[in-house]
């Protein structure tokens, strides 16, 4: 389901994410993680489970769906991706958090691959890592 809204792919990742902290998601749960109303979570959760992404049971909360969950996950990596690549570049960790919520919506796949390659290569070069760290901060401070 390729369609999808942002704000829906900002509940389907939520809800794997309280998913694999507690098991399940319940309605609270989710309007806490995404700052909304439990209402507002409530008709959400109707609608993806119209989609076929959740299994929602009124009180009981929501377990996602093969599909809901990969989409789930696939938004939890892209924001994890981003938000690591942005925390690299010294961006301070509430904006990056939040540049990585937007962009993980609007940057292409490949895009996002290419970054997570180049994260997996700092990682596996310390010394190329500390390189770029170096010039970053150098960048920083003489902006400053």
């Amino acid at each position: 389901m390729n369609n999808l809204s942002r704000k829906a792919e900002d509940y389907l990742e939520a809800i794997y994410r309280v998913t694999r902290e507690k098991g399940y998601a319940r309605t609270k749960d989710v309007a806490l993680e995404l700052g909304v109303q439990p209402s507002t979570v409530v008709e959400m959760f109707r609608k993806l489970h119209s989609f076929g992404l959740l299994e929602y049971r009124r009180y009981e909360g929501v377990v996602l769906r093969p599909e809901g969950e990969t989409i789930g996950r696939s938004v939890h990596q892209r924001h994890e991706t981003l938000k690591e690549f942005l925390l690299i570049l010294r961006v301070p960790e509430n904006i990056a958090e939040q540049d990585a919520c937007f962009m993980e919506h609007e940057l292409h796949p490949e895009t996002i691959q290419q970054i997570r390659t180049l994260l997996d290569c700092l990682s596996s070069e310390p010394d190329a890592a500390g390189t770029v760290k170096r010039h970053l901060m150098a960048a920083r401070l003489s902006q400053k």
